[in-house]
């Protein structure tokens, strides 16, 4: 007796264990890439489609990216300043040299430190840093890059003689005209601004004081010019109807913050963005505009509700973002 109960329990948690399924998946299978013979890279960034997690995910940026360029739309590309403290600043030179991008969209740190490297490299260092001993010998740690303080007081000196020359005509600017006539004074191929400046690429810099700029303009105006100013309002509306006039748009955010929220926030004058790529490590928990993927964006209007012409790739972007123009822009 007991043993039949046993058996009828056994058989009852076996289908709990083991339920089986009724239906067969039409989706594609997962596979990785095959290292067997020569090896292709095209091929691998192919294979990420398949390969399941953040790799496929990056195949679906790398196929909305592409979109973006065959349907010709004007691409708007954010990034916070870690991104040119990195080596990612030579990608976004890249994109903006050979005509990929249309719009950018940054942080004040960002303008600061590409002027810095067209003289002073930044140097690796460690994540486990003795930060007394750092600042002690006037080293400034951006997780593991070690930035000079030598490096701000150039820049200072330099900035000074940019700005006698930049209010001289005008005394009230605008963040744009602040980073194109900056960026023509650089002659380093490299460099995010001049590139922007010799190609037409206007780089907007809603919070343009939040770095060591506002530090030196404040000076500026102290010390020099008690006329000096840095109008932004002229930018948003540019921003709004540049976004107005272009059949469709498409956004590349690397990192959150204002640069990303200011792509998406003037693109819902116009029904939202057409195509959205984001590449970020918030998290969507704490309910931040950083963490926010782009379903979220859809509920608010700034980007258009289709299924298919948005995704969110949840790594660094030094790892991803060469991968993304890799396969997506650079043929």
């Amino acid at each position: 007796m007991v043993t039949t109960q046993l058996y009828g329990m056994t058989d009852d948690s076996h289908d709990h264990v083991v339920p089986g399924s009724e239906t067969e998946l039409d989706t594609p299978d997962v596979q990785g890439y095959d290292f067997r013979g020569e090896f292709d890279f095209e091929e691998l960034l192919s294979s990420y489609e398949t390969t399941g997690f953040q790799a496929t995910q990056l195949a679906e940026a790398i196929g909305i990216a592409k979109q973006m360029q065959e349907d010709d739309a004007t691409v708007y590309l954010t990034f916070t300043s870690n991104i040119i403290s990195s080596g990612l600043r030579e990608t976004v030179a890249y994109l903006v040299r050979e005509g990929y991008v249309d719009v950018i969209i940054t942080t004040s740190g960002a303008l600061t430190e590409d002027v810095i490297k067209t003289a002073k490299p930044f140097k690796l260092g460690e994540w486990d840093a003795d930060e007394a001993s750092l600042r002690d010998r006037g080293i400034n740690r951006l997780g593991n890059i070690f930035v000079p303080s030598d490096r701000y007081v150039w820049l200072e000196e330099y900035l000074y003689d940019f700005f006698d020359d930049f209010f001289a005509e005008e005394k009230v600017r605008t963040p744009t005209a602040f980073a194109r006539e900056l960026g023509h004074t650089l002659e380093d191929e490299d460099s995010v601004l001049n590139q922007a400046a010799k190609n037409d690429v206007p780089v907007y810099c809603p919070a343009l004081t939040d770095a060591e700029v506002g530090n030196f303009l404040y000076y500026y105006r102290q010390g020099y010019d008690s006329e000096v100013g840095i109008e932004i309002l002229d930018d948003y509306d540019s921003l709004i109807e540049d976004g107005l006039l272009a059949d469709r748009t498409g956004l590349i955010a690397v990192g959150g913050g204002v640069p990303k929220h200011h792509a998406i926030m003037t693109n819902l004058f116009r029904g939202g963005a057409d195509y959205v790529v984001y590449i970020s490590t918030g998290m969507e928990g704490d309910g931040s505009l950083s963490g926010a993927p782009p379903n979220e964006a859809v509920s608010w209007g700034k980007i258009k509700n289709d299924e298919t012409n948005y995704t969110q790739v949840e790594a660094e972007a030094t790892l991803v973002f060469p991968l993304l123009v890799a396969g997506a822009f650079a043929h």
